[in-house]
């Protein structure tokens, strides 16, 4: 019967996606110039924009009308940074807290490809209309593949497997996410292996510590970019300080997927990104996550808690792990839960003056939040992220910018060229607001429905 029922489900959506239909009466807000135009009619074509106008229409053009008066309509969101290998919860990440006593991370894996379909619906239910994966094993093409397949999905672009300066032997269960790789010639090589898959982007985890400082990995990064280059795919880099964040640009890096948190970002880096149309994601809600769910602090949004997986959610409790199986890095933050606090607010006090630098200066912000690691749920993860680029000092309009036509220039190809605006030609992916996000960027997650490819659900559908 729940057969039948799913087929049927799938054939409404699949003939309504070939309906004219018409948004009538809403305030339309595009990010990209910022313009805003109230009673306006979004016309939809397929899974197509056919076209916006402002003021009464001819109802005879219009197909079947949606009333969205008193509603706000706006590109759907995207979010540019998350992984699809890690499911947010306390397990995901053994290289950084090895809970394998409690739970395989060969369990956790299967659990996470069993539950993609759940994670793609939270992305759905979110606003979120397209993802970009920036790393993961090379089961994410096949991510990529089964969530551009279907109807309830956000579009998805992908990275491969990040290419390091460190190893992490943890994660490799014979499809490892993170590669360590040595010389520039296992980097050039290691590129075109990827190539074959036409990955969006590829990813370098460009990780320096004592043991590796930035020039060490530098002619591997160097090589890597040279070579994605040549075969025409951009390169996202992995660099959360100055030094490392510059020599990447330097060399060639088109997307910073993390913010510089270890000091202030000087005018001549600044300069060096808007010169090279550098693309950054600030990823801030993810500085927090770790620290806050180790020492038993965390602060989930009310989205989260609705619109997480209920799993997930609930296995964040490290409170509910006895106390012999919980990692030396754990029972640390437990001990001493002010540490941790005071280290995450020192990495805001640097990272969100340096984002305000870098929008002021014109640089190109594309909003991101890392979801997959320990406590940055997928899908309502971005709601904090406004909240954080807020405490920035971003205007509404420049959050929901970097979340939508900015987030599509990082998305790139076909698509990005498509996605994040609300205009003729473009696809219709919407997100219908039931209060004014301008006024209060909280707003941006009071959903009243989602448009995916020209398919609409009721918000409260989605989840059910």
């Amino acid at each position: 019967m729940r057969t039948l029922l799913c087929i049927a489900v799938g054939l409404i959506a699949l003939s309504s996606r070939a309906e004219k239909v018409s948004l009538v009466g809403g305030t339309v807000i595009n990010p990209a110039d910022g313009k805003v135009l109230p009673n306006a009619t979004i016309v939809i074509n397929g899974n197509k924009i056919e076209r916006v106008a402002m003021g009464k229409q001819d109802a005879a053009e219009l197909g079947k009308q949606i009333g969205c008066a008193g509603k706000f309509i706006l590109p759907g969101y995207i979010d540019t940074h998350v992984h699809f290998f890690q499911s947010a919860d306390l397990f995901t990440r053994p290289d950084g807290a090895d809970f394998n006593s409690v739970r395989p991370y060969q369990d956790e894996v299967a659990w996470i490809k069993s539950h993609l379909d759940d994670v793609f619906a939270r992305y759905i239910r979110c606003g979120i209309t397209s993802v970009v994966d920036v790393g993961g094993p090379m089961w994410n093409f096949e991510v990529r593949k089964k969530a551009n397949a279907m109807q309830k999905a956000p579009r998805v672009a992908v990275a491969g497997p990040l290419i390091s300066s460190v190893s992490r032997e943890k994660l490799d269960l014979g499809d490892p996410p993170i590669v360590k790789i040595d010389t520039p010639d296992q980097a050039r090589e290691f590129v075109r292996k990827l190539a074959e898959q036409k990955p969006d982007l590829v990813k370098i985890w460009y990780i320096v510590d004592k043991d590796h400082p930035v020039d060490s990995f530098r002619p591997i990064v160097r090589a890597a970019i040279e070579e994605s280059h040549a075969h025409k795919i951009r390169v996202a880099v992995h660099a959360t300080e100055l030094e490392t964040a510059r020599a990447a640009v330097e060399e060639g890096a088109d997307v910073l997927v993390h913010s510089v948190t270890d000091k202030p970002v000087d005018d001549m880096f600044v300069k060096l990104l808007r010169d090279r149309h550098v693309i950054l994601c600030p990823t801030l809600v993810v500085f927090e996550r770790y620290g806050r769910t180790f020492s038993h602090q965390l602060n989930l949004t009310t989205e989260e808690q609705k619109w997480g997986n209920p799993e997930v959610v609930a296995s964040l409790d490290v409170t509910k792990i006895p106390q012999d199986k919980l990692p030396d890095r754990v029972k640390t933050a437990l001990a001493d839960p002010k540490a941790a606090l005071d280290k995450i607010n020192k990495t805001y006090e640097v990272a969100l003056p340096n984002l305000k630098k870098l929008e002021d200066a014109g640089v190109t912000i594309a909003a991101g939040t890392d979801a997959g690691n320990i406590g940055t749920i997928h899908g309502p993860a971005l709601f904090r992220e406004f909240q954080l680029m807020k405490e920035a000092g971003l205007t509404p309009m420049q959050i929901l910018q970097c979340a939508t036509a900015n987030a599509a220039k990082l998305f790139g190809g076909e698509t990005g060229a498509h996605i994040g605006q609300i205009e003729s030609g473009y696809f219709a992916d919407l997100v219908v607001l039931n209060s004014n996000p301008l006024e209060d960027i909280a707003h941006a997650s009071d959903i009243d429905k989602v448009i995916k490819n020209g398919v609409s659900y009721p918000a409260d559908s989605i989840l059910h």
